[in-house]
C-alpha cells in the first residue's frame, strides 16, 4: 500500500510498505483524510525531538471501518466512518494510575514516537476507535485537534462566570473557543490574522484582539473593566505568549499552557505568587473530549470548510508542505525591526532599563534604506537609525508599519531587564 514518508528534513515522498495484517481485538481501518498538524510541519523541518525519521506522519484522522477483528464489540461495523484516539497509555505510571491517561509518561503519539496515518490503511486495538456515524470521513480529521483545545477547556474549569481568554486561533486554539463558549464563558480570541479573528467570532467568540496591531493590555482592561480575565488559554507556544498569559491573566486566575515553547521563557514569578494564580499544563485529551467534539459537531453550527485550509493528494504532500513551512503565518522566523539609540528602553519596564543590550548578531542598515518588512520604529516625526536581525517569534503576516512615534509591539520579552513585556508594550 502508498504511504507518505519524511525521510530526512524538509524531505518527502510516497513509499510503498506492506499492508497491516489483522490481529484479534484490532480494527482495520481505510484512511480517507488527513489532517497535518503542527508537529508534522516542524517534523518535516527537522525541529521535531521527540521523533525519529524516517516516519509516517498524521494523527489527525477520517477514515472508515474495513475489516473487523476477532474479539472487537458487534457496534463496530465496516463502512463505519470514524476517528482515531492517537495516543498510547502503559496504565503503570503516575498520570495512568490517576486515571488521566492522555498524559501517559510513556506516551506515544501516532506521526511522532511512531509511524502514523498517511497511509492506506492502518490497525488499531478497537478501544482506539471512536465512531462518528453521523459525520463525514473528511470532518472526522477535525476532530482530534478540536478535542485538544477542549481539554484545555475542561483543565481551565471554565464555567458561565468567566471571562476567557484564548491565545492563537488555530484548530486547538478555536476549539478552545467552541467549549468555553459552550460552557457560557465569555471569550477573547488573540491572534495575528484578521481572517481566523473573523473565524472565531463564527464560533463564539464575543471580542478579538488583533495583537499584531493593538494593544492588548489596552484592549483586555476595556472589555473586563480593569479586572482582566478569569482564564487565559495559551495555544501557541511561543515565549511572548507565555508571558502574555501570565502578565494579562486576572487576579486568583488560571492559566493553562497547551503550546510547547521551543525555547526557555523568562516570567515575572512574583505575579504567580502575589495573583495567587493557577498555572496547568494541558495534554492531549481524553475519550470524553472527543465524545464532545462529536456532539458539538453533529448539531450542524461548525463552520467545517472554513476551518480546512487545503485538501491536498498524497502525491502533492511535499508542495503542500513546502508551502505551509514558507507561509507567513505558519513559520517561526520573521523581521523584526527595532530601534539602536542609546536611550532606547521599554517603557513598561520600572527598571527603565536601556534595550536592546549589545548584541553582535544585530546587522545595522543606513537611515536611508527603507525597511521592508512587517514591523519598524519611527521615533518622533521621523525614521529612526535601525538595526535587523531574524529571530524566532510567533510569525505575522506583513503589515503597514504603524504611525510614527509607536513601536507595534515585541515579538519576544526584553531580554536585558525585568521581562514585563507581554508582546504590547511601548518603547521610546
Amino acid at each position: 500500500m502508498k504511504a507518505i514518508q519524511i525521510t530526512a528534513p524538509s524531505e518527502m515522498k510516497v513509499v510503498d510498505i506492506e499492508k497491516p495484517a489483522l490481529k484479534p481485538g484490532e480494527v482495520l481501518v481505510k484512511i480517507k483524510y488527513v489532517g497535518f498538524c503542527g508537529s508534522d510541519l516542524n517534523t518535516f523541518l527537522g525541529r521535531n525531538p521527540m521523533v525519529k525519521l524516517p516516519v509516517i506522519p498524521g494523527h489527525e484522522v477520517g477514515a472508515i471501518i474495513e475489516a473487523i477483528g476477532k474479539d472487537v464489540p458487534e457496534s463496530l461495523k465496516p463502512g463505519m466512518s470514524v476517528t482515531v484516539n492517537p495516543y498510547t497509555n502503559c496504565g503503570k505510571c503516575a498520570s495512568c494510575r490517576n486515571g488521566r491517561v492522555n498524559a501517559c509518561e510513556h506516551n506515544e503519539t501516532l506521526g511522532v514516537q511512531r509511524n502514523g496515518a498517511m497511509c492506506e490503511y492502518i490497525a488499531l486495538p478497537w478501544n482506539k476507535i471512536i465512531p462518528a456515524s453521523h459525520i463525514s470521513p473528511r470532518d472526522c480529521a477535525l476532530i482530534e485537534p478540536m478535542s485538544v483545545g477542549f481539554h484545555a477547556v475542561s483543565r481551565a474549569q471554565v464555567t458561565d462566570i468567566d471571562t476567557v481568554m484564548i491565545i492563537g486561533c488555530g484548530m486547538i486554539g478555536m476549539g478552545a473557543i467552541v467549549r468555553s463558549t459552550l460552557r457560557g464563558a465569555t471569550v477573547i480570541a488573540v491572534d495575528l490574522d484578521d481572517e481566523k479573528l473573523e473565524l472565531a467570532k463564527r464560533v463564539g467568540a464575543h471580542h478579538t484582539i488583533n495583537s499584531m496591531t493593538e494593544n492588548v493590555h489596552e484592549r483586555l482592561t476595556k472589555i473586563t473593566e480593569g479586572f482582566g480575565p478569569d482564564v487565559v488559554i495559551e495555544a501557541v507556544g511561543s515565549p511572548a505568549t507565555y508571558v502574555m498569559a501570565v502578565n494579562e491573566v486576572g487576579f486568583t486566575g488560571r492559566v493553562v499552557c497547551i503550546g510547547y515553547a521551543k525555547s526557555e521563557v523568562s516570567f515575572q514569578t512574583k505575579y504567580f505568587v502575589q495573583k495567587e494564580l493557577d498555572i496547568r499544563g494541558s495534554r492531549n485529551a481524553l475519550p470524553a473530549d472527543f465524545r464532545a467534539v462529536i456532539r458539538y459537531m453533529e448539531q450542524g453550527t461548525c463552520p467545517k470548510d472554513e476551518l480546512i485550509s487545503k485538501v491536498a493528494k498524497p502525491e502533492t504532500a511535499l508542495q503542500a508542505m513546502e508551502e505551509w513551512g514558507k507561509a507567513p503565518l505558519f513559520t517561526n522566523a520573521a523581521w523584526e525591526i527595532i530601534p539602536y539609540r542609546s536611550s532606547s528602553r521599554c517603557r513598561s519596564c520600572p527598571c527603565r532599563c536601556r534595550w536592546p543590550p549589545a548584541d553582535p548578531g544585530w546587522t545595522d542598515s543606513p537611515e536611508s534604506q527603507s525597511p521592508a518588512p512587517d514591523r519598524w520604529f519611527s521615533a518622533g516625526t521621523g525614521p529612526a537609525p535601525w538595526r535587523r536581525r531574524r529571530i524566532p517569534r510567533y510569525a505575522a503576516a506583513p503589515r503597514p508599519p504603524p504611525a510614527p512615534g509607536w513601536f507595534a509591539g515585541p515579538a519576544v520579552p526584553c531580554r536585558s531587564c525585568c521581562g514585563r513585556n507581554s508582546g504590547t508594550c511601548s518603547r521610546t
